[in-house]
């Protein structure tokens, strides 16, 4: 299958912590790629006077995963040691530190003699007391939301983008089926160095750019949550979507992992076949369990039960999962989780179906049917 395995990984990678009034969860999956090439970093409270400080941080990598797993342990360094940071400017601190990072891993062995040719896109946050500032390089994201709506979004760097499409032709190269050079999928990025070789042009202005576009949002007690996440989950949910279904699920669960690992599932069956990273960051405001929202949920999954022991007893001896499942995509079911839909309640339904028909429970995973 190329690129893909028979069969996706499903097996989790999760975080958690809280300090400085936030809280966070991490969760990341292979899914269906032979390799997994997503890194991340989280941290609340940064020490050295930077006590206030917390930082969040997605990678992408592709061609492998040398550089995207260097710059998880780098970048956060690589910009507060820059003399810019340190002067409390913040917004160039963070832009320096993007670049410097790029033109040291240069240096890096592998990398310098072209036996690995990986780069890696990069979305992170920096959270103070009274600001949220924001970088991405590519086409991982950042949305921040208020009242389970998106306020903020950040733009993926593709190269069929106007300004994006200029720089790469301008630097002797062009977007074919939506890539660069009909290769890369994304127009900025950190390492990718078989791109970034016009000696007579600057680090920015190179086939794939290391430059980072940086905002500022004062913080609000309206601010719910912020979430970084890497294109295999948005590439099947909204932003909309997504800030519609954390929403409802931290009405359930105040276990951040868990609904990290929910919204990954959930993108996994609505098809992503990519590698799947996602940082959920909660700031005060953020909902919390209630028990009408439980109970809402609870009376779900009762009507999801009892339509999945009709449809299988209707099917009778020509029983099969992925039947059930496209039955109960065409059923009008009540309150479904907003922005999720029934795929968002595929676990629940393959436990149903594994207690129904135990002999079929191998038919239950993603890909066997």
């Amino acid at each position: 299958m190329g690129a893909f395995l028979e069969k996706p990984l499903t097996a989790k990678h999760n975080e958690h912590g809280e300090g400085n009034g936030l809280k966070y969860g991490v969760g990341s999956m292979q899914g269906w790629r032979c390799e997994m090439e997503d890194a991340h970093f989280a941290k609340t409270g940064l020490g050295d006077g930077m006590e206030n400080w917390n930082y969040f941080a997605v990678f992408d990598g592709h061609a492998g995963h040398k550089v995207a797993d260097h710059c998880a342990k780098n970048l956060l360094q690589s910009i507060i040691r820059t003399q810019e940071f340190s002067n409390n400017e913040i917004t160039k601190g963070i832009y320096s530190g993007f670049l410097k990072l790029d033109q040291s891993m240069r240096d890096i062995p592998e990398l310098a003699s072209g036996a690995d040719k990986s780069g890696t896109t990069a979305v992170c946050a920096f959270i103070s007391s009274k600001n949220v500032y924001i970088a991405n390089c590519g086409d991982s994201r950042a949305v921040l939301c208020r009242n389970s709506t998106p306020i903020f979004s950040t733009q993926d760097h593709k190269p069929i983008l106007p300004g994006e499409k200029q720089r790469i032709q301008n630097a002797g190269g062009s977007v074919m089926i939506q890539r660069v050079n009909g290769s890369l999928a994304v127009s900025r990025a950190l390492g990718d160095y078989d791109f970034k070789n016009v000696n007579h042009l600057g680090q920015c202005e190179q086939l794939v750019s290391p430059e980072p576009e940086i905002f500022c949002q004062d913080r609000d007690p309206a601010d719910e949550f912020l979430v970084l996440a890497c294109d295999g989950v948005w590439d099947v949910m909204s932003n909309a979507n997504l800030c519609q279904f954390v929403h409802s699920r931290m009405q359930i669960t105040d276990c951040l992992e868990d609904i990290a690992n929910q919204v990954i599932d959930t993108c996994l069956h609505k098809g992503s076949r990519d590698n799947m990273s996602i940082i959920i960051i909660a700031f005060p405001g953020a909902p919390t369990p209630s028990e009408e929202a439980i109970k809402k949920e609870e009376k779900l999954e009762a009507i999801l039960r009892k339509k999945i022991e009709d449809i299988v007893t209707d099917m009778g001896a020509n029983v099969e999962y992925g039947l059930l499942l496209k039955r109960l995509g065409d059923e009008d079911i009540p309150e479904l989780p907003p922005g999720g839909g029934i795929e968002a309640k595929c676990s629940f339904v393959s436990a149903v179906f594994k207690e129904l028909c135990p002999k079929l429970a191998e038919t239950c995973e993603v890909g066997s049917y």
